[in-house]
């Protein structure tokens, strides 16, 4: 990753700073599956400068960042969050700098938090009655976690989920595969505040 620009999120009195992560998110989320590659990832990554800032777990930075300068320009993000233009500012896309000697890693968390949609789930997987899923589930305990998140929507199953995002700091920078949440399980980025 050559190439970055920043998104900052610039909350208000209407518009708190969870409510703009949803917003903003959602929309680049829907950008970086317009532009998956053919394998179905994205060229495109992101960071998020303030993680685990005290004020809000995830600040108000949100960092993009790519291979070469055209990927960025490609993705157009004026296009993407000009009806939140009121509410984020972004940057011109800017070289990472040199002198970058960490790294990190950030990926998705799933955790079982959900009885009833681990019993629908389990329903439409496996079959089999209500009282076998709810015996199958009984005594369970709802997974909980500190890891920062953003509030999602599926626009495929119209659900709501929270996308929680762990960080993890490395020394060298390791390859990989992008989803279209801009995350990864494997590949890192530059981190630099």
């Amino acid at each position: 990753m050559k190439f970055y620009l920043d998104i900052t999120l610039l909350p208000d009195a209407e518009a708190n700073l969870g409510f703009l992560w949803q917003k903003v998110y959602g929309q680049l989320h829907l950008a970086l599956v317009e532009m998956k590659n053919g394998d179905g990832n994205s060229e495109i990554a992101v960071s998020f400068p303030q993680y685990n800032e005290k004020k809000f777990p995830l600040g108000n930075k949100l960092r993009l960042l790519a291979s070469t300068q055209e990927q960025l320009q490609k993705f157009d993000v004026a296009k993407w969050l000009n009806r939140l233009r009121d509410y984020s500012h972004w940057t011109s896309i800017k070289e990472v700098p040199l002198s970058i000697d960490k790294f990190a890693r950030f990926k998705r968390v799933q955790f079982n938090t959900n009885v009833e949609r681990l019993s629908r789930r389990r329903l439409k997987r496996k079959g089999g009655s209500i009282k076998q899923v709810i015996k199958h589930f009984d005594g369970f305990k709802d997974q909980k976690s500190n890891l920062p998140f953003v509030n999602m929507k599926s626009l495929s199953k119209n659900e709501q989920f929270r996308l929680f995002i762990e960080r993890e700091e490395v020394d060298q920078a390791e390859t990989g595969d992008f989803t279209c949440y801009g995350l990864s399980k494997t590949a890192t980025v530059p981190w630099f505040k």
